[in-house]
């Protein structure tokens, strides 16, 4: 029987971090249910104490999931601790990860306190929520710059106070794979019972190894990893949950370790996570990347043809690629879009979100012939009931001509009131830009505008994410059109929508 290896997924905290990938309440949850269908052992759902919307989101998904753990992130101080214990009261099965700075560049120039005072503030956090769960999770932030020997013996402090998983950061992702393995075998045989515990490895992709590391860890004895879906996090992201336990499954040879994780929902989970972050996955992202099962190469092709083992180590439909095909029609009723959504765990809460969500698949079905699962994930990315709707498009028009100006003819509802409005651009593009920001007049630059065919063919949709900054926020907008204009024009226009709603969170007297 092969030993067990936890994934431990904190897509909702550490990869929200990422600039524009904030997330509403009910897309957490939706994330959240697909993580849950992943097989995934431990949700991070937030950091309870960085505001109340955060603890909210954390308490509707410990409502909601029943297989997974849910956890919250705290510093080592009882305001946090008590926020993640509230947090996660409704969950089955609940976790409090505390955490404190063990480098010495952290300790002397961040937290500004002695070695014995960060001993004693981690030992009284352990003990503090372990008042709210027996299942609490230490972590020495910059474990990897840190000394062996403190963090063995804050390690044996906290596993004394009932800490049950101990966890070796990689924060600033400085660590090398040998030096990895060798570093984690010293304090492993180095802690006293380290025998009682699990040990865990979280990396970051700064030099791009935050896989090898987890790996590395892996190989020493960590048991639990923590990871991300599409490698999503803070500056160059995390280890990405896809490559870890398809590397673990495919060398078991190597690994000899299991995960409950169910592979076919790998890209499932991929989809929705880049559709409702606006981060595009790269095509040649291993696992998930749209070229990750595509043979250029004649003699590639030759070898796939005459048995796919010759050049694939892994199946596509292992990962939960499958060939497009046709699953709606404009004559498919609603029960046939409910139940397709609910096969592709896309389905969104509540008859009202459903009957627009038909009614804007209905419209889809009278432009395009073929309608197809990546279509309807499309149809379904957009920002959802918690973005405010100050801001909607009624009409465009586009004038576009060689050696002209490009003209942008815009229709546009603000605050209940209609707008038209006549701009010009260097391009169509940026045209209609222009024309949205004379009414909305917002002052947001313009950090990303990507597009991306939905499909294969020119009737393809084109998904198209604008990401705006103001101030200290940043936000992502999504549209989904057979015309690329439209789309472009409802994804900025989302985009504006969230400022809004960011604002009025972060300013609700405003």
């Amino acid at each position: 029987m092969s030993e067990r290896l936890y994934i431990f997924d904190t897509t909702l905290r550490d990869g929200e971090q990422s600039p524009g990938a904030s997330m509403t309440r009910d897309e957490k949850i939706r994330i959240a249910r697909q993580l849950e269908k992943l097989g995934v052992d431990i949700i991070e759902a937030g950091f309870a104490a960085a505001s109340p919307g955060d603890a909210e989101s954390i308490h509707a998904i410990a409502e909601a999931i029943k297989e997974s753990t849910i956890c919250s992130l705290a510093r080592a101080n009882e305001r946090d601790i008590r926020a993640a214990g509230e947090a996660i009261k409704p969950a089955a099965r609940g976790r409090i990860h505390t955490f404190i700075a063990t480098s010495p560049i952290h300790m002397e120039k961040k937290l500004r306190m002695q070695p014995d005072q960060v001993v004693e503030a981690a030992v009284a956090a352990v003990k503090l929520a372990r008042q709210y769960t027996d299942d609490v999770e230490f972590s020495a932030e910059d474990a990897l710059r840190s000394e062996p020997d403190f963090l063995c013996r804050i390690f044996d402090a906290v596993i004394q106070a009932g800490a049950r998983t101990i966890n070796v950061p990689d924060t600033v992702g400085y660590a090398v794979p040998h030096l990895t393995t060798e570093f984690f075998r010293k304090l492993i045989e180095g802690t006293p019972n380290s025998d009682q515990v699990i040990w865990s490895a979280h990396c970051h992709n700064d030099l791009g190894m935050a896989v090898a590391n987890s790996l590395a860890a892996v190989m020493a004895g960590a048991r639990q990893v923590e990871c991300t879906i599409n490698g999503l996090g803070e500056r160059a992201g995390n280890a990405a949950l896809e490559e870890i336990v398809m590397a673990v499954r495919t060398r078991c040879d190597v690994f000899d370790l299991e995960t409950r994780i169910d592979t076919t929902q790998i890209v499932p989970a991929s989809k929705l996570i880049s559709s409702i972050t606006g981060y595009p996955v790269q095509p040649n992202k291993a696992v998930v990347g749209a070229n990750a099962f595509a043979h250029e190469s004649g003699i590639h092709q030759d070898g796939v043809l005459k048995h796919r083992e010759t050049y694939e180590i892994m199946s596509a439909e292992s990962v939960g690629w499958s060939q497009n095909k046709l699953t709606l029609g404009k004559l498919s009723g609603r029960n046939a879009f409910r139940t397709r959504l609910q096969e592709l765990g896309i389905l969104p809460e509540g008859e009202e979100a459903l009957n627009a969500a038909f009614a804007r698949f209905k419209e889809l079905a009278d432009k395009k012939r073929e309608i197809f699962d990546e279509d309807l994930r499309a149809l379904l990315g957009d920002s959802g009931p918690d973005a405010a709707e100050r801001y909607r498009l009624i009409s465009l028009k586009v004038v576009s001509e060689t050696g002209e100006q490009p003209t942008a003819n815009l229709v546009m509802g603000a605050q209940g009131e209609e707008h038209r409005v006549v701009a010009h651009g260097a391009g169509p593009v940026d045209a209609v830009f222009k024309a949205i920001e004379s009414v909305a007049q917002s002052g947001a630059d313009l950090l990303l505008y990507s597009v991306n065919a939905v499909t294969a063919g020119t009737d393809s949709q084109a998904e198209v994410t604008v990401r705006l900054s103001l101030d200290d926020m940043v936000v992502n907008g999504q549209g989904a059109d057979i015309d690329v204009l439209v789309a472009s024009t409802e994804a900025y226009i989302s985009a504006l929508n969230r400022l809004t709603t960011e604002a009025g969170r972060a300013h609700p007297q405003a």
